[in-house]
């Protein structure tokens, strides 16, 4: 028969035997199957001709049946009706509790009726297991185990209702279409006995399949043509061979009449690569390489075809072709669930599944972003968008409701009404809401014409979506609520596909397994050929046991991954170039072993098999700091920054980063201000300071007692709470992590109270002198042509026993080392080490320039995290002086440190010496 392929040997012989094609019914197993057949009719005839009738199975058998099918949701709300018709309202399952176990169950019928299992026998043998297995002898069985059993009792009553049902409204699922095709063959057979069917390409039938096509072959009403090569039909156990071999052996009608064909084109020469490599990106742009090589001695791509186990690998594969493709035909569908619309309404689904009146900011956000809902936002050109996102943010907002959001943004009410308002109404309600929504988003789209094609063409479809939707609630009326509709929405979704236009019949074909069978190519580039995808492997999703399954000759994963086998190996039969590849990450769901089927290559020997791991060149970039250097501009901008002054935080930011302190000073680059969810550490101190500050400010100049300290606990939930509302603004702290935050702010506040009461009652003196004092001062000697000012403010001022403190507040934990210089060189180049150290003795300085304290002080932090340390003092250690006067800041030690400062402030403005990046 030579390399021609399996169509145009069928046709020839047909020819060679005197059929009138034109009176011939073809039945393939697929409808893109008799897309090429139809090709092959007229390209390999010259007379003009009627074409045939050329027929997929499921549409033969429709025809033979009477019965037309519908979609598996409108086949589950119609098993509904007969569930809810045969079942006390007491033991009733709601119809999304139904759907879990309905799904399986009309599967399991599917299957019965597709194998013709005598039905009450196999629902009998199933309750018996049940009963079985839950003790049946014991008379004491309880409320729970009697309902389920019955729940089993019932499963035929289910089936003959249920098919009654569906025979009486003439539709049905594919088992009861055949099962009925069956029994109206020999009607069939008398009213079309003029007609001759060719059956070509089949594998793995059913029993139904097996007893029509064998009934029309005994009346010569028929023949069938297959395609399986002699190397698996002599192998002893060759899966590829296993259901054809039955055929061959077990039909009578093979007794005498011959059996077409058995060829042997898989032994003659083909160069076979195996491809491993990591993740489905990898295999995309793999197969992107190889069709760029193949282009060059195949420019157009003919006879090539690209078959993908796993469907997912479509879009990276899509996005990897070459550029310059002559033709390109796409078989598999694009799902409708990948598409940017369908994020839109997966987004309302979730925040409106569960009754509430206030959203999450971020869910918010995700939607008012979209890019089909983004536009509808702008009114007047104003973004109202934005207005709502800004609001979010400035007002720290972690839930909203439909209201707050109205009132941000007033004129764009109506969309706000749409997308957050009244779905928990009704079910009738959402599906309008969403109906509303397609209607503005097209009204927008139809603005602009040729360029939102695509995007309308998303919006008709869903559109036609939702138009079911709404007509499944109307005639069965059992969505009750928005996540019962959202579960049927996902059911309805996740079988939608959005088809490709292409040249059917020219250049590169991009197809599924399925969609390969009974076609040939010279050219095959296979995808994803990893245990778990090709094959499947085992999945156990009926409620029909294994070993009954086997006793009534059901279909188990054995004759799944046989199919599957077939298939693979059919595509590899009359192929010259074969490039396989697979994923050698290892991944939950697949565990990225190499399929069987290529080890099974491996072993068999026929072929010389290249095979050849292939690892992505990554790139290794060593990471670069960055470098700035400072410009004329630059160094402007640093005149003016000194002459307005430094605060001690970011001279200490420059000695932790200088590329942070470019772009915070320099650029006024400042962090994004995001939505606090829970209470940062730096709101937490800011509320404590000002907590303190409150208490503090009218005391300054008098001592402290006992009696003004406890006076002032009395009031720390009222100013905490009042912090908290100014600065956190309208974030939640009444629950959770922030109300535990909420209670440290008291617990601090409270504790540092307690302390100075302690201190008092020790005899100790306290009087304050200042509370969040300004400081400022000139630096002197700096040699430069303009001023450097160093300012800040300082926590607290205050005697105690009569010696001058300056106190910084750190809400953090800081321990006596960290205030301590050892090396004075150190202190700008240590951040980790001095940071602490530098700011008080900023504060120090800048105080002593400004006379405002007389030296010698101490100064210090207080930890909150520390408080049992009290005053962590600075100290200078390594000197010869006493442990007390190391603690005193005199005008020497002011001395060295504005030697240091001078420095550091030298290095900001030297010229040439860029802001470089440090490795924090």
């Amino acid at each position: 028969m030579g390399t021609n392929t399996f169509l145009f040997d069928v046709l020839k012989d047909l020819r060679d035997s005197g059929v009138n094609l034109s009176k011939t019914t073809f039945i393939l197993p697929s409808k893109r199957a008799g897309l090429f057949l139809k090709h092959e009719i007229a390209a390999s005839t010259s007379e003009t001709l009627f074409s045939p009738d050329i027929l997929s199975i499921e549409e033969f058998v429709e025809q033979l049946s009477g019965l037309r099918t519908k979609s598996n949701t409108t086949l589950l709300f119609e098993f509904y009706s007969v569930y809810e018709s045969l079942t006390d309202k007491a033991h009733l399952d709601s119809f999304e509790a139904f759907s879990k176990w309905g799904q399986i169950l009309l599967q399991d019928f599917n299957e019965i009726d597709r194998y013709v299992i005598p039905q009450e026998q196999i629902f009998g043998y199933l309750s018996a297991i049940q009963d079985l297995k839950h003790w049946s002898v014991d008379p004491n069985k309880t409320d729970f185990v009697k309902n389920y059993l019955a729940f089993w009792n019932k499963l035929h009553t289910y089936y003959k209702m249920y098919t009654k049902t569906l025979k009486e409204k003439s539709i049905g699922y594919q088992g009861l279409i055949y099962r009925e095709a069956l029994n109206q063959l020999k009607t069939y057979q008398k009213t079309h006995s003029d007609e001759y069917h060719v059956f070509l390409g089949f594998n793995a039938l059913n029993t139904a399949e097996q007893d029509i096509i064998q009934g029309l072959l005994e009346e010569n009403m028929a023949r069938i043509y297959w395609d399986l090569d002699a190397t698996f039909l002599e192998h002893p156990n060759h899966d590829a061979a296993l259901f054809i071999k039955g055929y061959k052996t077990k039909w009578p009608y093979f007794r005498n009449h011959p059996f077409q064909w058995v060829n042997k084109h898989y032994t003659s020469k083909k160069n076979i690569n195996v491809y491993g490599i990591p993740k489905n990106i990898g295999q995309a742009k793999q197969i992107g390489a190889l069709l760029e090589k193949l282009q060059s001695e195949n420019p157009k791509l003919e006879n090539t075809a690209v078959v993908l186990g796993d469907e997912n690998l479509l879009i990276p594969v899509l996005n990897s072709l070459p550029e310059n493709l002559h033709a390109l035909n796409i078989t598999m569908g694009f799902p409708l669930k990948t598409i940017p619309l369908a994020q839109v309404f997966e987004l309302l689904f979730k925040i409106h599944k569960q009754p509430s009146e206030r959203f999450y900011y971020q869910d918010v956000h995700a939607i008012l972003s979209h890019q089909f809902v983004r536009p509808l936002m702008v009114i007047n050109e104003v973004d109202y968008a934005s207005r709502i996102i800004e609001t979010i943010h400035s007002s720290n907002m972690t839930y909203l409701s439909s209201g707050r959001l109205k009132g941000i943004a007033q004129e764009a009410g109506p969309l706000i009404t749409i997308l957050f308002s009244g779905w928990q109404n009704s079910v009738l309600t959402a599906l309008e809401k969403c109906f509303e929504l397609i209607q503005l988003i097209k009204n927008h789209l139809d603005q602009q014409k040729d360029q939102a094609l695509l995007s309308l063409e998303y919006l008709y479809r869903f559109n036609t979506l939702f138009n079911e939707l709404s007509l499944l609630n109307k005639n069965f009326n059992y969505i009750k609520d928005v996540k019962t509709l959202h579960s049927v929405y996902k059911e309805l979704l996740s079988s939608e596909t959005l088809d490709f236009q292409g040249e059917p019949l020219e250049g590169l074909q991009i197809m599924g397994m399925l969609e390969s069978r009974v076609l040939d190519f010279d050219t095959v580039i296979i995808a994803s050929v990893n245990e778990g995808v090709l094959p499947s492997g085992k999945s156990n999703n009926s409620f029909i046991p294994f070993d009954v399954k086997l006793e009534n000759k059901l279909p188990t994963f054995k004759e799944k991954d046989a199919v599957y086998t077939y298939h693979f190996y059919h595509l590899l039969q009359r192929a010259k170039n074969i490039h396989i590849l697979y994923n050698t990450e290892a991944d939950v769901l697949t565990g990225g072993e190499k399929s069987r089927f290529i080890t099974q290559l491996e072993l068999d020997k026929t072929h010389q098999i290249t095979q050849q791991i292939i690892v992505p060149p990554v790139p290794v970039t060593k990471p670069e700091l960055n470098e700035v250097l400072k410009t004329a501009a630059v160094l402007d901008v640093l005149q003016k920054v000194g002459e307005r002054g430094f605060s001690p935080s970011s001279l200490t930011n420059y000695i932790r980063n200088p590329i942070d302190f470019y772009y915070q000073k320099v650029l006024h680059i400042n962090e994004f201000d995001a939505v606090e969810e829970h209470i940062a550490a730096n709101t937490l101190g800011t509320v404590v300071h000002n907590t303190l500050e409150d208490f503090y400010e009218p005391l300054k100049g008098s001592f402290l007692t006992v009696e003004i300290l406890k006076n002032l606990k009395s009031k720390i939930e009222e100013r905490v709470v009042f912090h908290f509302n100014t600065i956190y603004k309208e974030g939640d702290i009444s629950r959770g992590k922030n109300l535990i935050i909420f209670e440290i702010a008291k617990r601090y506040v409270s504790n540092f109270l307690n302390a100075e009461i302690q201190d008092l009652k020790a005899g100790n003196s306290i009087q304050i002198i200042d509370v969040e004092a300004e400081a400022c001062c000139l630096l002197k000697n700096l040699d430069m042509p303009f001023q450097v000012k160093l300012k800040g403010k300082v926590d607290r001022i205050d005697k105690y026993n009569g010696q001058t403190r300056i106190i910084d507040y750190k809400t953090g934990a800081v321990s006596q080392n960290q205030v301590e210089v050892v090396n004075w060189d150190e202190v700008t180049s240590d951040y980790k080490k001095y940071s602490k150290s530098f700011q008080v003795l900023c504060y120090a300085l800048m105080l002593a320039e400004a006379e405002a304290i007389e030296l010698p002080v101490e100064a210090g932090i207080i930890s909150f995290k520390n408080l049992s340390s009290g005053l962590l003092k600075f100290s200078k250690k390594g000197s010869t002086r006493s442990q007390q006067k190391d603690s005193l800041i005199t005008s020497e030690t002011l001395s060295d440190f504005a030697e240091v400062l001078k420095q550091l402030i030298l290095e900001i403005y030297n010229p040439d010496m860029p802001f470089f990046e440090k490795e924090v």
